[in-house]
Formats: C-alpha cells, structure tokens, sequence
C-alpha cells in the first residue's frame, strides 16, 4: 500500500511538473496584440509599447503588436476589445485607474469587470507642472491662483473623469473653489496635452511624471508637486501631503485578457507576464521611465479593481464628476 502510495505520489508530482512545463512552453510561443485605449504618446501606449519589447527581448512572448484605439477616456478602446477578446488567448488590454474614471463619467455601459485581470504593472506618480514662464513658482501660487479665478485657470491633461482630471479637480477643492467648476481641457494622448502647455495655452497640467520628465530636467516645464504619498528618490517635487495638502493619488497601470479567458490559455499568460516583470529588460524600463514598481499578481489585481472602482466613485462624485 505505501508502495502504491509513493508511486502516487510521484506520478501526481511529474504530471504537475509536465502542466508546468507546458504552460511556460505556451507562454513562450504567444503572439499577441495589446490594445492600449488611447492615442500615441500617453502613459497607456507607453506601457503598451514597453511592455511589447520586455516581453519580446525576455523571451516571453514570439511576438507583440500594439494597436491604438483612442476615444472617451479609453472607454471605446475597452468595448471594441470586449468585444474581438472575449475568450482569445492572444489579445490583451493596458489600463488603469482613468479608465475606472471615464467609465464612471461618462456612464459607460463597459467597464474594467467585463475584463480579466492579468497583472497590476506600475504607480505613476502625477506631476503637476506650469509652463517655464509662468508667474506661478508654487503650489502656494497655484491655489491662490484658483481661489482668485477658478474659471481663468485653465487646466490640461488626459481624458474627462481621469486621474488627471480628478487630481485637478481634488487641487481645485483644496483652493476653496467649486471642484465641479473646474476648467479642464481634456486630451487622450499625451503628447498633445504636452503641446498645449508648451505652448502656452494653459495655467497648469497634469500628467504622469515619467511622461513629461524630459521637459521638467530641460526646464520647459516647472514641477510644483506629485502626487505619490511621500517623496521619490531623483524627483525633486515633493508631494502634495508634503505641502500640506491632504491629497494622494496613483496612476496605476495594469494588463487584462479578454472576457472569458480561463484554463490553461489563461494560465499561459500569467505566466508570461509574471516572468516579464521580474526580466532584467522590465527592471531596466522602470528605471528609465522613472516609473514605481506596482505589480500585483490577477487575484490580488482583482480584488484591487474593485475597491479601487467604489473609491474613484465616491470621489467623483463629491466633485460632481458623477451621479
């Protein structure tokens, strides 16, 4: 009987090891498609395209294609990809915490629990930022600003009801002014918000640090504050608490598959992407983006989302960005 037992045992063990195998040997032949839901230059195509070449370089992946599907703070790009994704084990979406904004905002019928979530990525701090000319030298300047004429201060960055909405909006509360009367010019990509300021056609802006980090060490730009709970080493804005603000707030980014996808095509793609995070090539564009280390693995990633989803509403709504 024990021998019995112990042949069990062992044959349970290499069946699981041959499971194991396999599921590493499908990670390594995917081809995939990433959606990033916003135009070129944003944080989402950011992380979609840093993503492709950790995954190809690493060798978890044969091959990654990007695509850009821009519109209502990437709510579109999310229903086009519930909609080709759904039980596909090659195609997967980048998001985060602006796409729980927008589909709160703008009442979309999709949101990020139509999804499956893979892997939570990077926690951007936001950098709010005034063009290098401005006469606003503070945060201080900033509110005083705001409180003097909430209308006039003009605000650019990502999509409506996004984290760089929010962010202006929470400041604008802050200020003593209406956070629902805030002038906010909203723009899917990046790179166009980053027009705007340079030239000249704002008071402020908000975006990802990593994104606009060029521009603040070249001094086209000028960082008042982040807004990441405590400081980070090699930005020398400080956070928002910092300067006695009781604001936080991370722009975290994630990686989902479509609906439906279970077993081992699911499997395969955890895997794929646990191994790429932990890759020299990963470690390296985090250094070199300035982006924070965020990753969470799809049970804990999921449970995440969800309260993430009940906080953003309730601060939407009490800037009357939702009902």
């Amino acid at each position: 009987m024990r021998t019995f037992m112990k042949f069990g045992l062992i044959a349970a063990l290499l069946a699981s090891a041959v499971s194991l195998s396999n599921v590493q040997a499908s990670a390594q032949n995917l081809e995939l498609t990433i959606t990033a839901p916003a135009g070129a230059g944003g944080g989402w195509d950011s992380a979609a395209r840093s993503l492709q070449e950790a995954m190809r370089v690493s060798g978890n992946a044969k091959s990654v294609q990007v695509v850009n599907v821009p519109g209502a703070g990437g709510t579109v790009g999310l229903a086009q990809f519930i909609g080709t994704a759904k039980g596909s084990p090659n195609q997967l979406l980048v998001a985060g915490i602006t796409l729980v904004g927008a589909s709160i905002s703008n009442k979309s019928p999709v949101d990020l629990t139509k999804v499956t979530p893979i892997a939570r990525l990077t926690g951007d701090p936001l950098v709010i930022v005034v063009p290098k000319d401005s006469p606003i030298k503070t945060i201080a300047d900033l509110l005083a600003t705001i409180k003097t004429d909430v209308a006039k201060t003009i605000w650019v960055g990502g999509s409506a009801g996004g984290a760089d909405h929010i962010l202006a909006a929470l400041v604008t509360k802050a200020a003593g002014a209406e956070p629902a009367m805030v002038n906010y010019v909203a723009y899917s990509g990046g790179g166009e918000s980053l027009a705007a300021m340079l030239g000249g056609q704002a008071t402020a802006g908000i975006s990802g640090y990593g994104e606009w980090e060029g521009q603040i060490k070249s001094g086209d730009l000028r960082a008042l504050a982040i807004s990441y709970p405590e400081a980070i080493p090699g930005i020398e804005a400080q956070p928002l608490k910092a300067q006695g603000l009781d604001i936080e707030l991370v722009n975290w980014r994630g990686i989902f598959a479509g609906p439906g996808v279970e077993g081992a095509d699911l499997e395969a793609l955890k895997t794929a992407i646990d191994k790429t995070v932990k890759s020299d090539q990963w470690q390296a564009i985090l250094k070199t983006r300035g982006w924070t280390d965020y990753y969470a693995p799809a049970d804990e990633f999921k449970t995440f989302i969800a309260s993430e989803t009940g906080r953003v509403q309730t601060i939407l709504k009490s800037i009357g960005l939702a009902d």
